[in-house]
């Protein structure tokens, strides 16, 4: 799984591993193996609980391990929000049009040995006399340097110039906006596992995860490594918090990242305390009883909260559940007994009981188009024809095609191709046993021809 990360990431990509201590220890050899020592980013320490159990027979854990790597040096690490503490240090007392500022230290702890071009007399505004730093110390900056800051009138020397020593105004707007994250993820800032209870618990109305992550974990995750048009995927969606958390992250920045969650269909059961809630929940919804059907319950109504929680929000908070499976083209097989019976087996290369969707998804991914490409769909001639992309692909997947719908067909689908005006090349695709005959199948691909549409394709 950590090799299939690796490929799948972007060069600018990361990856975050949440395990405990039980196993962080063989992960960080594995995970330098995969990615490389060089591309280890930190071990940070997630504190999940706020207090230890009273009968935990013995040490009680309160934290877990999220260790993380990059891809490569072309990853560049997101800064975390400043705080309204770390703003509220500064002021405008005097009302310097240059804004809010805060007063820093104009010593430097460096001896005049060492930094002898350091050591020199500051001219007090009020005495007249001369200030020198204290014996160990010197200013921070050279005279030519502090004549500057001089000029720029960034000296403070306190209310009613009270100072002995003078301080270096810094601005605001000066700062770097945004704040280097640590190793150390209270839950303060975090969150804990009870928090992650709570939120799931409120959204789908009683307890069914036993350990879900909290949004605030996970949103910190993507402030550090998912830009705006990031891809975010995570290989055991559980209680879909990451996917919840990119839809929250999109909604409070007007990002356009997109997420792919992938979840077993794993069994639970009504006589397993653990599983008992959960398995009751999927039967009040009517679906069956696996924690698949609750990720994507949960999905459904994060979308909708997000929405409601955030009324400019025009973002897409849906989502596609694909499963998977075998193609839905049939393998040549042969048989060398019996070729004949084989050939005949053949006439129709697509497996029984595939609906149309299932063909059209597959043609997508053999396509390489974007499986969440808006996909219209119209009725030309009694049959279902698709447009994907805005007409990159025209797909007709009906079962059958008459000689006399196929005149009326082509014109329909060259009417609706001129209204869409894809942008590129257009790829139109049919079910090849659906024809009548191959008369009646060169008659359409001739007509479309004709009007523009060149690359007619059969399954």
């Amino acid at each position: 799984r950590l090799k299939l990360a690796r490929n799948l990431l972007r060069e600018d990509g990361a990856l975050f591993l949440t395990l405990d201590d039980t196993e962080v220890a063989n992960m960080r050899r594995i995970g330098d193996e995969v990615f490389g020592e060089e591309n280890f980013l930190a071990n940070v320490v997630w504190q999940k609980k706020y207090a230890v159990a009273n009968d935990d027979p013995g040490i009680g854990v309160m934290h877990d391990h999220v260790l993380v790597y990059r891809k490569s040096d072309a990853f560049v690490r997101g800064l975390l929000p400043r705080t309204d503490e770390q703003n509220a240090r500064y002021s405008n007392p005097d009302n310097d049009p240059r804004g809010e500022w805060a007063s820093d230290n104009y010593v430097s702890n460096k001896s005049k040995d060492e930094r002898p071009t350091l050591w020199y007399a500051i001219r007090h505004p009020l005495t007249g006399e001369d200030v020198w730093p204290e014996e160990h110390a010197v200013w921070r900056y050279s005279q030519e340097k502090h004549l500057e800051i001089e000029r720029e009138g960034r000296l403070y020397w306190g209310p009613n110039q009270s100072y002995r020593k003078p301080r270096l105004k810094r601005y605001l707007k000066e700062v770097q906006q945004g704040i280097v994250p640590p190793t150390w993820w209270a839950f303060e800032d975090c969150g804990h596992n009870d928090e992650a209870q709570k939120e799931t618990s409120a959204l789908l109305g009683q307890k069914v995860f036993s350990t879900p992550k909290p949004l605030r974990l996970v949103q910190r995750m993507l402030t550090i490594a998912a830009p705006k048009d990031a891809i975010v995927l995570d290989f055991f969606a559980g209680s879909g918090a990451t996917a919840h958390a990119t839809l929250k992250a999109n909604a409070e920045d007007q990002g356009s990242r997109r997420y792919i969650v992938v979840q077993l269909p794993e069994p639970l059961s009504a006589d397993n305390n653990d599983q008992k809630s959960a398995a009751l929940f999927c039967d009040q919804l009517g679906k069956p009883r696996n924690i698949a059907e609750l990720t994507k319950e949960r999905l459904r109504r994060a979308g909708a909260k997000v929405k409601a929680d955030n009324a400019l929000f025009v973002g897409d908070t849906g989502f596609r559940v694909f499963k998977l499976d075998t193609s839905n083209i049939r393998a040549w097989n042969p048989k060398p007994h019996d070729l004949e019976a084989t050939l005949f087996d053949h006439q129709d290369h697509l497996l029984e009981g595939r609906s149309e969707a299932d063909v059209l998804y597959e043609l997508l991914l053999k396509l390489g188009l974007d499986l969440c490409v808006p996909i219209e769909k119209r009725s030309i001639e009694g049959l279902d024809v698709h447009a994907v992309g805005g007409g990159v692909l025209l797909a007709c997947l009906a079962e059958k095609i008459t000689r006399e719908q196929v005149e009326s067909l082509a014109q329909g689908i060259i009417a609706w191709h001129k209204q869409l005006a894809p942008a590129g090349d257009t790829i139109c695709v049919f079910r090849d046993s659906a024809f009548a005959d191959d008369v009646a199948k060169t008659n359409l691909a001739a007509i479309l021809e004709q009007h523009g549409i060149q690359n007619v394709r059969s399954l």
